[in-house]
């Protein structure tokens, strides 16, 4: 767990300015909310330290920083596309502009490459009627990219433009990003408030307990789930072979399994197993076909690299680019069953760009409004160098760099896991 001194966000300076805002209740600066709820860690936190860590308590100030009617925002979308990004773009641009007043909002294009001038990527004006049906599409009506860019020209597009406030919505890579711009904004002496929105849906930033994207790319990979199982009982012997996203995090694949009741083996990225042998998942599938006639196996994309030889690759963000375990395992399946003179039908799907790519569902609408008006919140309060996120059931301010520490991931002897285990019946594959 972190410290005190982990989770304190920065700010720009004393907040002197009235809040424009008719609300029936102003956050102030004190309230925290505790990191971990479980009674005898917080008792124990109490006895020894006097006090347990907490996070701050997200919501609107009644004194703010920025003058609205002087301030300048930029909103730029970067990475993988995720469900909801102009759902935030949207709530952004409405928060920013009905209720505080703020009339100069600029959105950047494809990503941090939209500010560096070489590129020639003009800003947009958004306005709410440039956003006004934008949440109904998927993708970012503002494009995205990945990649680093150089900080001291970004930082100097930034300050050229008289920007006040950058929101960065991005996963693990954008916000190291924007806390790298927030150490080169810091050593200028500018005051330019960087604040992350934590888009992902792999579901795996630190001290989030959900991004958004992440229930819509569930929803939709439930329903690839129940057409597969589908097709592995339509035919004799069928097996329906799914990969879905999660590079690292296996979050994706363990919800999409409990939510769709129909998967019978589950590879995740953090749980390794066996492919040959007995008592390995070749095994184990052929026991399942004899006696039930089909199956359904889901496979995180991060799963099973090890089977892989080669040299590591990175992508432009300097991710490791895994290989394509889904196509291993047909290879493999097929192989190995060729090999018995078993006959078997498989059926191969990867709906990872579909996912990611269409319109959120209703419950990551209303969680993106709700991050994005908190995250302008902390914005027009000065609060810089942090995430916006929810905690605990609260939202809450974090600083990036605890918020990047490491990746948020599915604990082999956990409770979800343990959960996971239980509904689909999977057998150790170790």
């Amino acid at each position: 767990m972190p410290n005190d001194s982990d989770t304190t966000v920065a700010n720009l300076g004393e907040c002197r300015v009235d809040s424009p805002l008719t609300v029936r209740r102003f956050i102030d600066e004190g309230e925290r909310v505790i990191v971990d709820v479980e009674y005898g860690r917080v008792e124990a936190s109490f006895r020894e330290r006097g006090a347990a860590p907490s996070f701050e308590n997200a919501g609107p100030r009644r004194k703010i920083y920025f003058e609205p009617s002087a301030a300048k925002a930029a909103i730029v979308t970067c990475g993988g596309l995720c469900p909801g990004l102009n759902n935030v773009i949207r709530a952004l641009v409405m928060e920013l502009y009905y209720q505080y007043g703020v009339k100069t909002i600029y959105g950047v294009r494809y990503g941090y490459e939209g500010l560096i001038p070489s590129y020639g990527h003009e800003f947009l004006e958004l306005r709410p009627d440039t956003v006004d049906e934008i949440h109904a599409k998927g993708g970012s009506m503002l494009g995205s990219s990945r990649g680093e860019q150089s900080v001291p020209e970004t930082v100097d597009t930034l300050e050229k433009n008289g920007i006040s406030m950058l929101f960065t919505i991005g996963g693990d890579g954008t916000l190291r990003g924007a806390m790298d711009l927030t150490d080169e904004i810091d050593r200028r002496g500018l005051k330019i408030a960087v604040v992350g929105i934590p888009k992902t849906i792999d579901n795996d930033i630190s001290f989030v307990d959900r991004t958004f994207g992440f229930e819509t790319a569930v929803a939709e990979a439930t329903r690839v789930l129940v057409a597969a199982h589908e097709e592995a009982r339509g035919a004799r012997n069928g097996i329906g072979l799914v990969r879905v996203m999660g590079r690292d995090s296996g979050f994706i694949a363990a919800y999409t399994a409990l939510a769709s009741n129909v998967v019978n083996f589950v590879l995740l990225p953090e749980v390794s197993f066996r492919l040959h042998g007995e008592g390995g998942l070749l095994d184990h599938l052929h026991r399942r076909l004899k006696t039930k006639r089909h199956a359904v196996v889901l496979v995180a994309e991060g799963a099973g690299q090890e089977y892989f030889e080669g040299e590591e690759v990175r992508d432009a963000s300097g991710n490791v680019k895994h290989k394509d375990i889904g196509e291993l395992l047909k290879e493999e399946i097929n192989a190995h069953f060729k090999k018995l003179d078993f006959h078997v039908n498989l059926k191969y799907i990867d709906p990872s760009y579909i996912i990611r790519s269409i319109p959120a569902s209703p419950d990551d609408a209303v969680y993106c409004i709700m991050l994005a008006q908190n995250a302008v919140h902390g914005a027009m309060a000065g609060k810089t160098g942090m995430l916006v996120g929810r905690w605990n059931n609260y939202f809450t301010f974090i600083p990036l760099h605890l918020a990047v520490q490491k990746r948020k991931k599915v604990e082999p002897d956990g409770y979800l896991w343990m959960i996971v285990k239980g509904a689909t019946g999977q057998p150790v594959l170790a």
